[in-house]
């Protein structure tokens, strides 16, 4: 009989979602993946190609760490699930910022890899997929082995069980607030981006994609990427522009693109304005979701008025919660905000997580842990109040 304690609820199949989904499959979790639009991968983890690299600094930060765990962790999950030319290839790029080099990367269409996982997980009978229901809130469940409620906006259930992860980019912030977290403990921001791209129909732009302000990917091929887009493709972008939540293809962002471009490779900025002339270029718009210190949050969430009223007894006035007595809301998880390193922190995040749902010891540095807890800006908060 399967255990009604590892039935998860999973919101948003994006590159988090489908991660946490195949990780907890992978650990005998029963696990319903519930996303509102009509398949897997249609926010940001729909970007055409993006770029699997090392993100180097002088000195390590909790970022740079995230990322020298997080490439490898990706790698393999591509080379174990997708095949070169149908979802990835290798390749190096050409930095030519502060971590000026040449370095060892992957050029990746996220789709490809959040449906590796999903297919995977389904093929073990534990992983159920709801499309085209969007969640609205988050409420208290009707028996005692369904914890949580899932519910639209017109109050009907849509799934209930008995732990819940949260995994839908900006659309997390909602439904973290109807559990009673306060909007500064939640300091999530959208960042729209826009790639630009077109056919490739002869060679390569560059010898190698070029990255500073933006990167320059001067040919990408993909048997997958069809049919709404070629299947040899040249791009440049995305662009970053916070606090944006539109969708919409516009010039002024092709045209941020092709001046980046022009600092970068002058010749391929030459390639994309003609492009752009004779009405062949495309475009690509979506929004990603950063927190305010720009690391992820994942891991369980706080139970924000269970620790307002354990500070506000006179005897706890001195007290600085950490990630080891702030109380949690039993069964509520979050993966979210991995901004524009989606591809690189989803997988090694979502395994982490994985093996805190499952009450399994997390593999990870305890102070790197702690540094991407959902917990970490009501902690601060609660540090300025005493």
């Amino acid at each position: 009989m399967t255990d009604p304690q590892r039935h998860a609820a999973v919101v948003g199949a994006g590159l988090a979602g489908a991660a946490l989904a195949q990780a907890l499959v992978a650990r005998g979790w029963r696990v319903e993946l519930i996303d509102a639009a009509p398949g897997p991968a249609r926010g940001a983890s729909a970007l055409p190609v993006g770029m699997l690299s090392p993100h180097v600094t002088r000195a390590p930060t909790p970022l740079s760490r995230l990322t020298a765990l997080g490439v490898p962790t990706t790698r393999a999950e591509l080379a174990a699930r997708v095949p070169q030319g149908a979802g990835w290839q290798a390749c190096e790029v050409h930095n030519h910022g502060h971590d000026r080099g040449v370095w060892p990367a992957a050029l990746v269409r996220p789709g490809a890899l959040v449906q590796a996982w999903i297919t995977e997980a389904e093929a073990s009978g534990r992983l159920t997929t709801r499309w085209n229901s969007p969640v609205a809130r988050i409420c208290p469940g009707t028996s005692a082995h369904s914890g949580w409620a899932l519910q639209d906006a017109a109050g009907q259930t849509l799934a209930q069980a008995s732990v819940v992860a949260v995994t839908g980019a900006i659309g997390s912030l909602s439904l973290l607030a109807s559990v009673g977290l306060p909007p500064d403990w939640l300091p999530l921001r959208p960042v729209q981006g826009q790639m630009s791209l077109a056919a490739l129909d002869g060679p390569a732009l560059a010898d190698g994609p070029q990255r500073d302000n933006g990167v320059f990917v001067p040919s990408y091929q993909d048997s997958g990427l069809g049919p709404q887009w070629p299947a040899s493709i040249w791009s440049m972008g995305s662009t970053y522009e916070r606090g944006a939540t539109h969708t919409d293809v516009r010039d002024t962002a092709h045209q941020r693109n092709l001046d980046s471009l022009r600092a970068l490779h002058p010749a391929g900025a030459d390639a994309f304005e003609h492009t752009w002339r004779a009405g062949r270029l495309l475009g690509w718009a979506q929004v990603r979701c950063a927190s305010l210190d720009r690391l992820p949050l994942c891991g369980a969430l706080p139970d924000a008025a269970a620790l307002q009223a354990e500070r506000a007894r006179p005897e706890r006035r001195r007290w600085r919660p950490g990630p080891t007595d702030t109380p949690r809301l039993p069964g509520l998880f979050t993966l979210c905000a991995l901004g524009s390193r989606g591809l690189t922190l989803a997988a090694w995040c979502a395994q982490r997580l994985a093996e805190q749902m499952d009450g399994a010891e997390v593999q990870a540095d305890a102070d790197l842990w702690a540094a991407i807890d959902p917990a970490r800006f009501g902690w601060r908060q609660s540090r300025r109040a005493g």
